[in-house]
């Protein structure tokens, strides 16, 4: 029998100290009478107690330990993803729990999207192991023995934010109480809430009823929307640092011999088309490649009202992808030789559902290198969706999420006036 190293020695007197130390000395009592009586010599001890491989066996089946996270994860943007990656960190398997729309009505005002378009969006991060559907916005007594005991969860996780019960309690009080409560740093700058903030800027003192019709959100009045823009309507808080794209990157390049997929667009707003969409073009080679246009190439193919979410937003939502492999950040509109050959790409992708983009009429078509290349394809969206359609949802009942942001901002303020120094994120 093989044993790996005297590792297992020390194993032994660690778990097992006095069967162990029981041992050493019977096998110097063997050596010494051996020895004494002038007996050949005694077998060694790893032949004589095979059953000590069991400390080896112990130290190596250690425990994965099992982290939880809830949350609505209603837009979803790079705040969310970047909660998620740190949720993992502090274990080896991250499991995720999927609050219930009617949960949210009750706790938080009704969600933008669907529970089946939340799932695709976390299932997408490439942190999440696994997903729990229609979870309570509470950690219930009931519900944590159900995470304990049938997830076999070791801890769940939550920012360092308030997340407080409509009656004011702690809706994480049971877990701090019983020990499995972690604490991750909230990644400031960007919130679900600050995000239909920028929407409903975009549509102040225009009116839009529940049937606003596709082409109306594009089309509002442009010189107010400049002059939302420079009060700060647009304006990102967001403070993009090298560090936080070397933790969302894979850090991988494609191989000698791999088959590079590109697709590119503006991916504003990131929702579950753009997910469907990545982990379709990914399934047609080895390597995915996605180009994130510009914020001034986005304005001028969808107008002043977008891009909603800046280009390092942008970049991040899409990086924390599971389907992506690497991104252009500022990708140019035009997919010419000179990048075809750069990041030798094999197949070049555009999807079928996409934004309405009139200012495109009369000018060159963009993918027409890759066109008389022959290496250009288009791509079956799987959803009907499009940012706009998103957007839409919120302005066709702003006076709903209009209350609901007015609630939340400040509660949200006051977590800025109070907030302390969290280390590490």
């Amino acid at each position: 029998m093989e044993f790996e190293g005297s590792g297992w020695i020390r194993d032994g007197v660690y778990y097992y100290p006095h069967l162990f130390g029981g041992i050493m000395i019977t096998c110097a009592l063997l050596s010494f009478s051996t020895s004494y009586f002038g007996f050949s010599s005694v077998p060694t001890m790893p032949h004589i107690f095979p059953d000590l491989r069991v400390f080896h066996k112990k130290k190596s089946s250690k425990k994965r330990v099992r982290v939880y996270m809830d949350g609505c994860f209603d837009l979803m943007h790079y705040g969310h993803a970047n909660a998620l990656r740190q949720a993992k960190a502090l274990g080896d398997e991250l499991v995720v729990g999927v609050v219930s729309d009617e949960e949210i009505v009750a706790n938080k005002g009704p969600p933008v999207l669907s529970m089946q378009e939340r799932l695709a969006l976390v299932s997408g991060l490439k942190w999440v192991d696994e997903v729990i559907p229609n979870a309570p916005y509470e950690i219930t007594e009931e519900f944590m023995n159900k995470l304990f005991n049938e997830h076999k969860i070791d801890y769940i996780i939550h920012g360092d934010d308030p997340c407080l019960l409509p009656d004011g309690t702690d809706a994480y009080a049971l877990a701090k109480k019983v020990g499995r409560y972690k604490q991750i740093k909230r990644t400031e700058g960007v919130s679900s809430t600050d995000i239909v903030g920028r929407i409903l800027s975009c549509m102040k003192d225009v009116k839009v009823d529940k049937d606003c019709q596709p082409g109306e959100f594009e089309n509002l009045n442009n010189t107010h929307n400049n002059k939302s823009m420079a009060k700060g309507g647009h304006v990102s808080h967001f403070l993009p640092t090298s560090r936080r794209i070397v933790q969302f990157s894979n850090g991988t390049g494609p191989g000698p011999n791999a088959r590079v997929v590109y697709i590119d667009g503006a991916f504003d707003l990131f929702h579950a088309g753009h997910v469907e969409i990545l982990k379709s073009a990914r399934q047609r080679g080895d390597f995915l490649l996605v180009g994130i246009y510009t914020d001034q190439t986005v304005s001028e193919l969808r107008g002043t009202n977008f891009p909603l979410m800046n280009l390092h937003e942008r970049s991040l939502s899409v990086l924390a992808c599971r389907y992506v492999d690497e991104i252009i950040i500022g990708a140019p509109l035009e997919v010419t030789k000179d990048v075809i050959t750069t990041f030798n790409i094999s197949l070049v992708l555009h999807g079928t559902i996409a934004e309405n983009n009139p200012f495109l009429n009369g000018k060159s078509d963009p993918y027409a290198v890759p066109k008389s290349m022959g290496i250009f394809q288009m791509l079956e969206s799987p959803r009907d969706i499009t940012t706009t359609s998103v957007a839409r949802r919120i302005i066709a009942n702003h006076e709903i999420y209009k209350k609901r942001n007015a609630k939340k901002e400040a509660s949200e303020k006051k977590y800025y006036a109070e907030k302390k120094y969290v280390s590490a994120d």
